[in-house]
């Protein structure tokens, strides 16, 4: 493996390679999609439920991909959605999908840690972002400062699997050279309250961790 330095280059380039395929996993009209990766739409429901337990929120979604998110956020009566990315391909994609909500939808491409962003917002979104990140302090102490007194934040964390582990282990790392990371519950209970929220819950789902933490 490459030292840390280089590891945001890699994961970039391997969503470069496969934005399109790494979309689709996200097609929610399949039946398959749902057997196999059920995980998906489990944090895909409870991101909508903390959205809709505030009228008219303002969201942020930090590794917001392609829009998949946005998309359905868009379509309850949150004010407005911002999608930040590094990953030039995802945003195109994104852009296409969300090109109707006109100007509730902000799309922002850049690294999270510098990109700047008008909070606070009333709920963050952090879905699939710490399975790339070798140092999550410092994005959990961003997103509590953007995130509003009374805001909470719906993030999710891989966590090693005797059975998925070793299979993802050699298809993100052998295979395409990108990094990935797990967490157990002890870890990111003590990470989420470091950054200042107070109430947290942690659901442990066979595909990782689910958290819903709240300022």
């Amino acid at each position: 493996m490459s030292n840390s330095a280089e590891a945001p280059a890699r994961v970039r380039e391997h969503f470069h390679e496969n934005a399109r395929s790494f979309d689709d996993l996200y097609e929610d009209e399949r039946l398959l999609q749902r057997l196999l990766r059920p995980g998906l739409f489990r944090r895909r429901e409870l991101a909508l439920e903390a959205v809709r337990s505030h009228e008219h929120a303002r969201v942020l979604d930090v590794g917001c991909g392609s829009g998949r998110i946005g998309e359905l956020v868009l379509l309850t009566d949150a004010r407005s959605w911002v999608g930040v990315d590094f990953a030039a391909e995802m945003l195109e994609l994104a852009r296409e999908r969300l090109a109707r909500f006109g100007e509730r939808a902000q799309i922002v491409e850049g690294d999270f840690l510098e990109v700047p962003l008008a909070g606070p917002f009333d709920v963050v979104l952090a879905l699939g972002l710490f399975d790339y990140i070798r140092e999550p302090e410092p994005f959990l102490e961003r997103i509590s400062q953007l995130c509003a007194s009374g805001g909470s934040l719906v993030a999710s964390f891989p966590a090693w699997s005797p059975l998925k582990g070793p299979l993802r282990k050699i298809r993100y790392e052998w295979i395409n050279d990108c990094p990935i990371f797990d967490y157990d519950a002890q870890r990111v209970h003590a990470l989420l309250q470091a950054a200042g929220f107070e109430r947290v819950e942690i659901r442990a789902r066979r595909s990782g961790l689910l958290a819903h933490a709240r300022r």
